[in-house]
C-alpha cells in the first residue's frame, strides 16, 4: 500500500494534518461505516489490514507486496479474529492497533524528514490532544476527553488482570507462554512431553518449547501463533478461538 497519498508531509503541521485525515477515516470505518467494515473483514479471505488515508477515507485490503514497504504497515490479519470474539471486543482490538499504526506513520515521516527533539515533542503533543481511536470507539472519549492519565491507568490495570488470566483461564494456549514460576516448577519439561510430537495444523512443523501455540476450540488442532497471525497479546482477548479453516466451514453452512 502507498498509504493513499502521493505526497510526503514534511513539516510538523503537514504530518499532523496527514495524521488527522488517516485517523478520521479509520474512526469512520469503526463507527459510522462499521457494518460495511465488518462485512469486508471476511475470515475466509487472506490476511487483511485496515488502512486510513489522508483524504479521511478507509480501506480494507491486503498488505503491501514490496519489502520493505514504503510506509509502516498496519496490523495484519484483523479478519481472522472477527468471529472468535464479541464484535465490540474485536472492534476495540482493531482500534488499539490502528492507534499504534497512526503513531508509527507520523513518526516515520518525522524521522525521514529530520524532525529534531522539539519538533517531535510538538508533534506528539498535537496528537496527544486528540482522543485515541480506542477512546472514540469504546465511548471513553465522551466521558473524559482530557483525562489522559486514565488511559495509562487502564493500561496498567489491564496488564495486571491479563497476567492473572494467563495462568487461570487460558488452558488452550501453549504452556510455553505461561509464567516463569510455573516453568521453574517443572511445567516446561511437562510441556515438551505433552506437545513434543504435536504438529502445527498450518505448516506441519513440530512443537518447539519457545514458541507460542494456540488450539482451535472447534477442531482442537494446535497452530503456531505466527502461522495464524495470533500473538499472545491478541489471544488474551479471544474467548473462543476458531482457526481459519473452521471459521470458513461455519460460514459455508446454509
Amino acid at each position: 500500500m502507498d498509504g493513499g497519498a502521493p505526497y510526503n508531509p514534511r513539516t510538523v503541521e503537514e504530518v499532523f494534518r496527514d495524521f488527522k485525515g488517516r485517523r478520521a477515516g479509520m474512526i469512520k470505518a469503526l463507527t459510522t461505516d462499521v457494518e460495511e467494515f465488518y462485512q469486508q473483514c471476511d475470515p475466509e479471505k487472506e490476511n487483511l489490514c485496515l488502512y486510513g488515508f489522508p483524504s479521511e477515507q478507509w480501506e480494507v485490503n491486503l498488505p503491501a507486496e514490496e519489502v520493505p514497504p514504503e510506509l509502516p504497515e498496519p496490523a495484519l490479519g484483523i479478519n481472522f479474529a472477527r468471529d472468535g470474539m464479541q464484535e465490540k471486543d474485536w472492534l476495540s482490538l482493531v482500534a488499539v492497533h490502528s492507534d499504534a499504526w497512526l503513531l508509527s506513520v507520523a513518526f516515520y515521516f518525522g524521522s525521514r524528514f529530520g524532525f529534531d527533539k522539539s519538533d517531535r515533542k510538538r508533534l506528539f503533543n498535537m496528537i496527544n490532544d486528540l482522543p485515541t481511536i480506542f477512546e472514540v470507539v469504546t465511548g471513553a472519549a465522551k466521558k473524559h476527553t482530557k483525562e489522559k492519565s486514565s488511559v495509562s491507568n487502564n493500561s496498567s490495570n489491564k496488564s495486571k488482570s491479563n497476567s492473572k488470566q494467563g495462568s487461570e483461564s487460558q488452558p488452550k494456549y501453549s504452556k510455553a507462554v505461561q509464567s516463569k514460576d510455573e516453568e521453574e516448577d517443572g511445567m516446561e519439561e511437562e510441556d515438551d512431553e505433552e506437545h513434543g510430537e504435536t504438529l502445527c495444523g498450518a505448516c506441519g512443523e513440530n512443537y518447539a518449547g519457545d514458541e507460542f501455540w494456540i488450539c482451535c476450540d472447534i477442531c482442537e488442532k494446535w497452530f503456531h501463533g505466527k502461522c495464524v497471525k495470533i500473538t499472545p497479546a491478541r489471544a488474551e482477548h479471544i474467548k473462543q478461538y476458531k482457526c481459519p479453516s473452521c471459521s470458513g466451514n461455519k460460514r459455508a453452512r446454509p
